[in-house]
């Protein structure tokens, strides 16, 4: 039986749990595993219009629950093959090879089974990709800290995607949760237990750097773009490990006090 431990009590949440387990147990009827095509959603239009059409990287557990991981030119519907017993990440990652962009720069899209299933179809989408990456920062967590009752097979995630449309929730984070650090919140949720409170941005350090105005887009699907005047100080908000900004004039890197600029290849 599954041990939620999001940390909401709610009597409602034992009752998702149940028709979670119903909707596994009605998928799967002989246990055996199931083939469903990905539906992935359209880049931010201004990625493409950048750097062109992305390959993908799709990530996902097989029936046997090993990792698997594939890629695919932006055309076409790849089909994956999951275990359909419980809760299930698939992972798509954007990237461009020609302009050295590998996968987990550009943040993914991303579903979970069996909530983002239609018919044979799993639907992908932007505002799922933190939920899985979520979900596989939950399963590193556990397996690290030995608490198998933590893994994010257990994990509330109709609940959790609530929290997303809470006006309790910080502004920022609601608007752009990759602002977070997931895998901060996954070691905490571990630890101790899940807390909404712990879904704050991430501290970042502004950097001015001299490069053209823009406008520069971000890594996040959800991130506005950052446009300086003529006479303005072009600074960026760094956080820590890579960062990474497009635009016309070229592709910015920014790694602590390092940064790099380089010329966008036609």
């Amino acid at each position: 039986m599954l041990a939620p431990y999001i940390g909401m009590k709610n009597f409602n949440f034992k009752l998702i749990i149940v028709i979670v387990l119903a909707l596994q147990l009605a998928c799967c009827r002989d246990l055996s595993p199931s083939k469903y095509v990905l539906k992935l959603p359209k880049p931010p239009p201004a990625w493409v219009s950048l750097l062109g059409e992305p390959c993908w990287r799709i990530e996902w557990f097989a029936p046997n629950g090993q990792k698997q991981a594939a890629d695919f030119q932006s055309a076409g519907n790849p089909e994956v093959e999951l275990p359909v017993t419980w809760t299930n990440p698939v992972i798509a990652w954007p990237y461009w090879p020609i302009h050295n962009l590998s996968p987990g720069i550009f943040k993914p899209v991303g579903g979970l089974f069996p909530f983002d299933i239609e018919e044979n179809s799993i639907i992908l989408s932007w505002e799922a990709g933190p939920d899985v990456v979520f979900y596989m920062e939950l399963a590193i967590a556990s397996a690290n800290d030995k608490k198998p009752l933590k893994t994010p097979a257990n994990f509330d995630w109709p609940r959790f995607r609530e929290l997303f449309h809470d006006e309790t929730l910080k502004k920022e984070t609601r608007e752009d949760p990759w602002l977070v650090n997931w895998r901060s919140v996954a070691e905490k949720t571990v630890s101790a237990n899940f807390d909404k409170r712990r879904l704050v941005p991430e501290k970042n350090e502004s950097m001015c750097i001299p490069v053209p105005p823009g406008p520069w887009y971000g890594t996040s699907p959800f991130t506005k773009p950052l446009l300086f005047g003529e006479n303005e100080d072009v600074v960026f908000p760094a956080r820590p490990g890579i960062n990474l900004w497009v635009s016309e004039d070229g592709i910015l890197r920014v790694n602590g006090k390092t940064w790099v600029f380089s010329k966008i290849k036609d």
